[in-house]
C-alpha cells in the first residue's frame, strides 16, 4: 500500500464487505458455523498476501505471487461435507480479498467490486427463490432401466419429477439409484382446514376427560351421582358384623 491510511481503508472495506457475507448472507441461511472461520481466515490472508505483493517487487513478488498459487491449490473444494452452494460463498470471499487487497485501485471502483458478488450471491441464494424446488437421491427396490418405469415409480412417491438422472443400477442386489429434482407440492386449503378440525376435536375430547375426572372425584356413584347410596352398602355391612 501507499501509505497507511490507504491500507486501513482497504482492509476495513474488505472486512466490512466478508462480514457482510458470512454473517448477514450465509450463516442465517445454512446454518454452519464450522465454515465461518474458514471463509474469514481465506478472506484475510488473501488480503494480507496481495498487499504483501504490492510493496514487493521484482523477484521478491513473484515469489509470494507463485507460494498464492500454491497456497490456493492446496484448498480442497471438492469435499462430500461442502455443498456447492458454499463453495460459490468460498470463492465470494476470495475475490473480496484480492480485489481489495490491489493497492492501485481506487476506494470506490474496488467498493463497487466488492459489492458485486455479495449481491449476486445474495440474490442468487435467496430462500424465495424456487424455494419448491427440491433435489433428492431415490434408491429403487428394482433394477429398473427403462425410462418410463422409473418415471413410474419416481412420481408414486415424490410426484411428477423435473429432470431426474439414473446414477447407478445393481442387478445383484436389485435396487437402483436415481438423482432426482422434483417440484413440492404447495399445501392445498383442504388439508389445512382438515388439520385444523382435527386439532379443535383432539382439544375437545381433552377437555371432556378432564370434566368427567372432575365430577368423579368427589366420591359419587358414577351410575347415580348419589354419595349417601354409594356408602350404603358398607354401613349395612358394619351391622351386620355388630
Amino acid at each position: 500500500m501507499e501509505s497507511l491510511s490507504q491500507f486501513a481503508t482497504h482492509l476495513a472495506l474488505d472486512l466490512a464487505a466478508v462480514l457482510v457475507l458470512t454473517f448477514a448472507v450465509y450463516f442465517p441461511r445454512h446454518r454452519r458455523r464450522d465454515l465461518l472461520p474458514a471463509y474469514l481466515a481465506l478472506n484475510v490472508a488473501l488480503f494480507a498476501v496481495v498487499a504483501a505483493l504490492a510493496r514487493v517487487g521484482g523477484d521478491g513478488g513473484m515469489a509470494l505471487g507463485f507460494g498464492l498459487f500454491g497456497v490456493l491449490s492446496m484448498i480442497r473444494l471438492r469435499s462430500e461435507s461442502i455443498q456447492h452452494e458454499e463453495v460459490a460463498y468460498y470463492f465470494t470471499t476470495l475475490v473480496i480479498g484480492l480485489v481489495s487487497g490491489l493497492p492501485h485501485l481506487p476506494f470506490g471502483l474496488a467498493a463497487a467490486l466488492c459489492l458485486l458478488p455479495v449481491a449476486v450471491l445474495y440474490c442468487a441464494d435467496h430462500p424465495r427463490l424456487f424455494s419448491r424446488t427440491r433435489r433428492a437421491v431415490v434408491t429403487l427396490d428394482a433394477a429398473v432401466t427403462a425410462p418410463e418405469a422409473v418415471r413410474e415409480r419416481i412420481r408414486a412417491r415424490l410426484g411428477e419429477p423435473l429432470a431426474w438422472k439414473i446414477s447407478e443400477v445393481d442387478f445383484v442386489r436389485d435396487l437402483t439409484v436415481v438423482d432426482v429434482r422434483y417440484r413440492q407440492p404447495a399445501p392445498s386449503a383442504k388439508n389445512e382446514s382438515l388439520a385444523a378440525s382435527r386439532g379443535r376435536s383432539r382439544s375437545a375430547v381433552r377437555d371432556d376427560s378432564g370434566d368427567s375426572d372432575t365430577r368423579n372425584s368427589g366420591g359419587s356413584d358414577p351410575r347415580t351421582g348419589d354419595t349417601a347410596s354409594a356408602a350404603a352398602p358398607a354401613a349395612q355391612l358394619t351391622e351386620t358384623a355388630r
